[in-house]
Order: C-alpha cells, then structure tokens, then sequence
C-alpha cells in the first residue's frame, strides 16, 4: 500500500502562537530578555591621539536665523573643544574648511573618531571619499564609531542659551563668538589628560601645499584625440 500524506494549513493567531510558544519556554517576551551589554570605550591618554569630529543639525538660533549644522572637534584625552564652526549643512567642504583650520592651528592628529556620514565613508569598497584622500596624504588616521553611544556630544541647550544671550542672529555672527565661548567651555569642564605628551604632529608642508591637498580632486583619462571626459 502505498503511504499517502495530508497537508493541513492552520490557521493560528500570532498572538496565540507566541502564548504557546511562551508557555514553552521558545519564547522570551521582549520585556524579559536580557540587555545587550554595552561596552564602553575609555578614553584615550594624550592629547592629540583621537579627535572626536561630528556633525549637529540644530535650532541653533531659535528661529531668529534657519537652522544649521554645528561642526564639533574635541580632543579624546582632555575632553577640550578645540574647533567649531556653523555652516549650512554638514558638507565635505565644511570639514575640508574646519579640518584645514584645526591643522593650521594645532597640527595634525593621529587619528579623528567620526560617525560613517557619506562624507568620510562611502559603501563601495574600491572608493574613497574625498575627507578620506585628504586624510592619507597628511598620514592622518580615521575611526568609525560602531554606536551613538560612542561618541561625545557638545550639550546643545547650554551652547543654544549662551547664543541666546549674546543675540546672536546669523551663522557669521556665531562663528565670530565661538573662540569666547570654546574658551570658557575649557575652563570648566576640559581635564588634564593622563599622559602630559602632545601627539600632534608639526606640519611639514607650506600652506600653499596645504590648500592644494584640501580641493576637491577627481582623476580623468586623456583619450587618444586628447579630450578629457
């Protein structure tokens, strides 16, 4: 004789399978499982080791100017805000813009610690930014963060209250006042770092080196009529 087998199609609630599936114990209610484990990452021992870069879009103005982005670099070690800027929008020419004025004024890094913004990473794997080509031809190394969790945040309401008082209306106004602001922000709450060594490294380039290394740069093929695509 020969075997014959029957498919059924059930019908089951999802709500009733995931009570019977508790019961079991092959279900653990998302208020019961356990918390991912959250690894803090220590901050580092010199300053001038990792600067943390980020990005803020914000009110920063209240509504007495549009709302921009917030350009942020802090030293790792010293918890120090040594740059920042407002522009528009969080663009690659705004970090060539910073990063050029945080080089010429401290020296350069060894590393900057960024979140995976399509300025400093892209997702093929043969390309590279332009922040990215900039960053190895000054030997200047980048990080990724892997969480929000991981990177440090300049207070937006104490930063939006100082702006508040000073009447501060546009972008051009903002970044004039910064320097004041940076300084008494270090005043308070940046720390000792827990090696005394700068690891800034001098510039070795003139300037005009300089802002020829932090332009937009694309690579093109001379055909055999001698046009460029």
């Amino acid at each position: 004789m020969r075997n014959s087998t029957s498919m059924f199609a059930l019908d089951i609630p999802v709500e009733t399978l995931r009570r019977w599936m508790t019961a079991n114990e092959l279900w653990i209610p998302r208020s019961k499982r356990l918390k991912r484990p959250y690894q803090p990452r220590y901050n580092l021992d010199c300053f001038g080791e990792l600067i943390q870069i980020d990005g803020s879009y914000h009110d920063w103005f209240e509504g007495r100017a549009p709302k921009c982005c917030l350009l942020v670099y802090i030293d790792d070690a010293t918890g120090k805000l040594l740059h920042l800027r407002f522009c528009e929008a969080e663009t690659t020419f705004d970090y060539m813009l910073s990063t050029k004025a945080y080089i010429e004024q401290y020296g350069k890094p060894l590393a900057f610690y960024s979140d995976e913004h399509s300025v400093f990473r892209v997702n093929q794997n043969s390309q590279i930014t332009q922040f990215d080509r900039i960053l190895n031809e000054l030997n200047i190394d980048i990080i990724f963060a892997n969480s929000p969790q991981a990177k440090r945040r300049v207070v937006q309401d104490r930063l939006v209250k100082e702006i508040r008082l000073e009447s501060i209306c546009s972008i051009a106004e903002a970044n004039a006042w910064l320097s004041s602001f940076i300084e008494q922000f270090n005043q308070k709450f940046a720390k000792c770092a827990r090696n005394s060594n700068n690891l800034h490294r001098p510039l070795t380039e003139s300037n005009l080196e300089l802002d020829d290394i932090f332009t937009w740069q694309k690579t093109r093929k001379v055909t055999k009529n001698l046009t460029i695509t």
